[in-house]
């Protein structure tokens, strides 16, 4: 017990109340702790052993089915079974008692299960038929400061279980920290090769990893794990320990702030759409890109037939709104609101379902006529409801009008009743119209030859075609090059054409059509 001392006749201890708390808590909390037997049980459960690989297996694989099924209580089967909370807690424990033998096992346990997990995981989504991204993985892509603070108070109280002798606790921590799941969702990003999900979900695991093992640093220090630590090792990882945590809060703390800006504008949008309409109309699907520039915006909107509102008018509400530029895909379902509740719905059901359809077409048409002629899938024009697209297409090498011609024509037949319109490179030379001999009559080659020019005329918008050597009326005596170009002009009108005559050319056995200039003033 301290001396006392009467001093201006008041009783005074010499210790002051930081002191005699700290003596409280050494005799009556960090005393009564039996720290041999809790460094004996996370020395047996944090290193790497065959009982340690084989749960590690079996954790992961669940994990993944729960992922690919989107079921919330298969993943939590997961999470239950994992023995990571072994290996980080004997970091955690290693690093506050500055035991570098033991943290070297817990690390080696914890490098060789996580490869384990990610390997395993990643060859079973190779095998499965269900590859697409389910609910379950995409939550766990975006870490923000909000799972460090779930990670940092369940490994408080899993530190905690831990050395007050509740072991039972930790099967809670283990579902709130969820170490497992990110990890499987890292061998799904690495199967179907996408980064984004692969990253996001192992910054989700280094988030849990760090926060837990850090976290049961700071218990090991309170319980006096670390008595043995000098003044200065204490005040180092003191200082270690405060870096540590604010390095890891700050761009998670900018995710955060992502999130809420994204749900504030995700809500604005929604309401805008919303009071577009009378009260008979309600938005039912509502997807935004933040990721495009600008933000892509997609919605299905159920409205009354006379309640059809101009997409430019949605565009102009929605970018005064939310003060940026949009991009908007607005699919109005209209229904006739004379109708039964049930018949509307119905009718909503099957246009939605068109629709749906007709952007699945759009998007593939799309990406058929980028492919075909060597430019981007957003350089090309889709009219969904009026099932139209076109694009312009890039000078190939070699290639020729009739040979652009046969490629619009190649996908116009791969695109069952849309209408296709594939503009080729200007600067490209009419294909000549070859005659026989000295016959002044069209071959099927001589035809072919002008319907391909008229297809170019059409694409480039040529006002009129020039027929080189055209006569009209033709004189009593015409010459071979005059019968020609009568004849080709004949095709051409018969085809809608503009014919006007253009200088004569070469004589031979080829005339080249031209543009003709527009008329002046126009």
């Amino acid at each position: 017990m301290p001396t006392e001392s009467i001093t201006q006749g008041r009783t005074t201890s010499r210790y002051g109340p930081a002191s005699l708390l700290g003596r409280w808590w050494r005799l009556h909390v960090s005393g009564s702790v039996d720290h041999e037997a809790v460094v004996d049980r996370i020395v047996d459960e944090s290193g790497w052993s065959p009982r340690f690989a084989f749960m590690t297996l079996m954790s992961a694989g669940i994990a993944v089915l729960g992922l690919l099924l989107s079921s919330p209580a298969v993943v939590i089967g997961a999470m239950l079974i994992s023995p990571l909370m072994g290996p980080i807690m004997g970091l955690g424990f290693s690093l506050a008692l500055f035991d570098f033998a033991e943290m070297r096992r817990s690390v080696t346990a914890l490098l060789l299960a996580t490869a384990l997990a990610i390997g395993f995981t990643a060859i079973i989504v190779l095998c499965s038929p269900l590859k697409s991204a389910t609910a379950e993985i995409l939550a766990r892509t975006r870490p923000n400061l909000f799972d460090l603070l779930v990670a940092l108070f369940s490994a408080l109280a899993g530190a905690f279980a831990l050395i007050r002798g509740r072991g039972e606790t930790i099967v809670g921590v283990a579902i709130a920290t969820a170490l497992m799941p990110p990890l499987a969702t890292v061998g799904y990003g690495l199967a179907t090769m996408n980064m984004a999900i692969a990253g996001g979900a192992f910054a989700l695991f280094a988030t849990n990893f760090f926060t837990i093992a850090l976290s049961a640093t700071i218990m090991a220090r309170l319980y006096g794990f670390a008595s043995r630590l000098s003044a200065q090792q204490g005040w180092l990882q003191t200082i270690l320990l405060f870096a540590a945590f604010v390095l890891m809060a700050v761009p998670l703390g900018v995710s955060l702030n992502q999130i809420a800006r994204e749900a504030v504008i995700t809500s604005q949008a929604r309401s805008v759409l919303a009071a577009s309409f009378d009260d008979r109309a309600r938005v039912t699907q509502l997807d935004i890109d933040f990721q495009a520039s600008p933000i892509a915006i997609r919605a299905v909107i159920i409205v009354p037939k006379s309640q059809l509102v101009q997409n430019a008018k949605l565009v102009g509400a929605l970018e005064q709104r939310l003060g940026q530029k949009v991009t908007l895909q607005a699919d109005q379902v209209l229904i006739d609101p004379t109708a039964a509740p049930l018949d509307q719905e119905r009718a909503a059901y099957a246009q939605a379902q068109e629709q749906a359809r007709l952007r699945a077409e759009g998007t593939e048409i799309s990406h058929l006529i980028a492919v075909a002629a060597g430019i981007d899938s957003a350089d090309v024009l889709v009219d969904r409801d009026g099932q139209r697209a076109a694009a312009a297409a890039q000078a190939l090498p070699g290639m020729s009008l009739a040979g652009y011609k046969a490629l619009e024509d190649r996908i116009a037949g791969q695109a069952d009743g849309w209408s296709i319109a594939l503009t080729p490179p200007a600067g490209l030379t009419p294909t000549p119209v070859a005659f026989d001999g000295d016959d002044d009559t069209l071959s099927d080659a001589a035809r072919a030859a002008i319907m391909v020019d008229i297809w170019a005329a059409r694409r480039w918008n040529w006002p009129a075609i020039a027929v080189p050597g055209l006569t009209e009326p033709l004189p009593a005596k015409p010459t071979l090059e005059q019968r020609r170009a009568a004849a080709a002009a004949a095709v051409l009108r018969e085809q809608g054409m503009t014919v006007t005559a253009g200088p004569a050319g070469a004589s031979g056995a080829a005339m080249t059509l031209e543009r003709a200039p527009s008329p002046a003033g126009e």
